[in-house]
């Protein structure tokens, strides 16, 4: 009987199944705390399970940090500089020399690009050089978040500089058709949407905590709005102050809780004292979080997807959102969540406002939200990615390895031609 590796070689030499060799290039990486990094650690994480080789290169995050290695997976640290007004994030230093050594001598099947900073442009220049295939995704807005912080004027320099990037490679990955056409009209070429999981074991309406909602000071029947993200100018905090504000009109026991931190955090709390701030949550402190709230606010008008939305609504909470990114992809308006025409403010504050004097309502669309998200399993968005990397890489569907959900031995990657 033949061994693993043996198998393999076989297979590849006639034409059947094949693992991708995959360098995924990214700019944040948990434990930093951010839908970017998450997310691209969930696709990396599903890629190996289902047999691939990844090689990741990210920037060192600490000097403690080391790189990890296991069986079909190598992290690759490059020097990094704090970001601006968020310290704990990293942006990479320019490595093109460097990734050329490292393509040489271990060529990957296909280059994956998560963000467009420094690290990721010598990226793009060096797989480029080399004739390796290349594809991105479009995961940040940064083009929109110029004028929050009042340099609108960047927004269109900026603008060119994601087209001229992203037009380079042969697929831009992106989680939206609607972000898809909007892209699209703006020049961008090569677009394939690719969506977003949830972990609905994670985040569960099960996890709901009595003793967390007492330590808010709300009673049981005490309507909770929740908050999870960034607290950031581009989030549109304002609209999020106005519907509480609205809420507390019409139930004055309501309470808002903000899970996050960010360069805003003071000012709202000036403005909203009687908020609760949580800070930062991971895990199944961040899942008991969701859980206990009840009405999920998301007013941000800046996002790509949203990963908190569909986190919400796996944990059974109503979502009151604007018609666009993830919302827009995955509620129903009145029948799993509500949603406000696009920077309708008003109708937002509304919609809040007219929840919390509805219990039925809330407990409805929440339940009917979880039901939603149960049909956004990891492991089918995982198939897709698994897809996109295939093309680039030349490999037909059929002969992608791991494709029929088998696991098999692989011949390390330093002895493969």
């Amino acid at each position: 009987m033949r061994d693993g590796t043996a198998v393999i070689e076989y297979e590849e030499l006639h034409g059947e199944r094949r693992s991708i060799r995959v360098a995924v290039v990214t700019e944040t990486w948990p434990p930093e705390v951010n839908g970017v990094a998450l997310t691209i650690a969930r696709f990396v994480e599903g890629l190996r399970q289902r047999g691939h080789d990844i090689q990741l290169v990210r920037p060192r995050q600490d000097p403690a940090d080391r790189a990890a290695m296991a069986a079909g997976y190598q992290e690759v640290l490059t020097r990094g500089m704090s970001i601006p007004r968020y310290p704990s994030l990293k942006l990479g230093l320019p490595a093109k020399r460097a990734l050329e050594r490292l393509w040489t001598y271990r060529r990957p099947d296909v280059v994956h690009i998560v963000t467009e900073g420094p690290l990721g442009w010598s990226a793009l220049r060096a797989a480029g050089k080399l004739k390796i295939p290349m594809v991105s995704d479009f995961r940040t807005n940064f083009h929109a978040y110029s004028r929050h912080y009042g340099i609108g004027w960047l927004g269109k320099p900026i603008l060119a500089y994601l087209r001229k990037f992203h037009n380079r490679t042969l697929c831009t990955m992106v989680p939206t058709e609607t972000l898809r056409a909007e892209l699209a009209a703006l020049g961008f070429r090569g677009l394939r949407v690719v969506a977003r999981g949830v972990d609905t074991a994670l985040f569960n309406p099960s996890r709901r905590s009595q003793a967390l909602r007492a330590h808010w000071g709300a009673a049981p029947s005490d309507p909770v709005l929740l908050h999870v993200g960034r607290i950031a100018p581009e989030k549109n905090l304002d609209a999020l102050l106005a519907a509480y504000e609205a809420a507390r009109r019409r139930q004055p026991r309501t309470r808002l809780v903000l899970v996050g931190d960010g360069p805003a955090r003071h000012e709202v709390q000036a403005r909203c004292p009687e908020a609760i701030f949580a800070g930062m949550q991971r895990g199944e402190y961040l899942a008991a979080h969701y859980a206990s709230g009840d009405v999920f606010l998301f007013p941000s008008l800046t996002e790509t997807y949203g990963n908190v939305t569909a986190e919400a609504m796996a944990s059974g909470l109503a979502v009151v959102a604007y018609n666009y990114a993830a919302a827009a992809t995955l509620i129903h308006h009145r029948r799993n969540g509500l949603l406000a025409n696009f920077d309708d403010t008003p109708a937002f504050v509304e919609h809040t406002a007219g929840l919390v004097a509805d219990p039925a309502s809330i407990a409805g669309l929440g339940m009917q939200a979880r039901q939603t998200t149960a049909m956004h399993d990891w492991s089918r968005v995982v198939l897709q990615l698994e897809s996109v990397l295939g093309a680039a890489a030349g490999v037909a569907p059929e002969r992608v390895y791991g494709r029929s959900g088998e696991r098999r031995t692989r011949v390390p990657m330093a002895q493969r031609t």
